[in-house]
């Protein structure tokens, strides 16, 4: 959907839809990563594409984002998510916790069984 950059504030950009219909980009619509400014993105009277994101039931607000549109960014090497909680190495599952269960559980029912004695 286009629409026409009618305002610039510094939590987004009001952008007129049709004419009755306006609607907002917040800040974090805008694209992705940081923006510093909405104003180095946005000017009034420029025609942008838009989605839809929500149009609130009952201020009738209406959410819109550009950024839906934009494909993500490819992250680098040194940007990618690193799980140092598992290894590509091994892969063993549950095993490890179902070898000592057993003994855990007898652990846990002398321990009962003493704090029971002792009352």
């Amino acid at each position: 959907m286009t629409g026409k950059v009618t305002g610039v504030q510094p939590y987004g950009a009001f952008v007129m839809l049709d004419e009755h219909t306006q609607g907002l980009v917040h800040i974090s619509e805008c694209q992705h990563g940081y923006v510093k400014d909405t104003s180095d993105i946005f000017n009034v009277g420029q025609r942008v594409e838009v989605v839809i994101l929500d149009i609130d039931e009952y201020t009738q607000k209406i959410s819109l984002s550009l950024r839906a549109l934009q494909a993500p960014p490819r992250l680098g090497k040194k940007r990618r998510r690193k799980h140092y909680w598992t290894s590509r190495k091994f892969h063993t599952g549950f095993a490890p916790i179902a070898a000592h269960l057993d003994g855990w559980v007898a652990e846990a029912l002398e321990h009962l069984d003493g704090e029971t004695t002792h009352k």
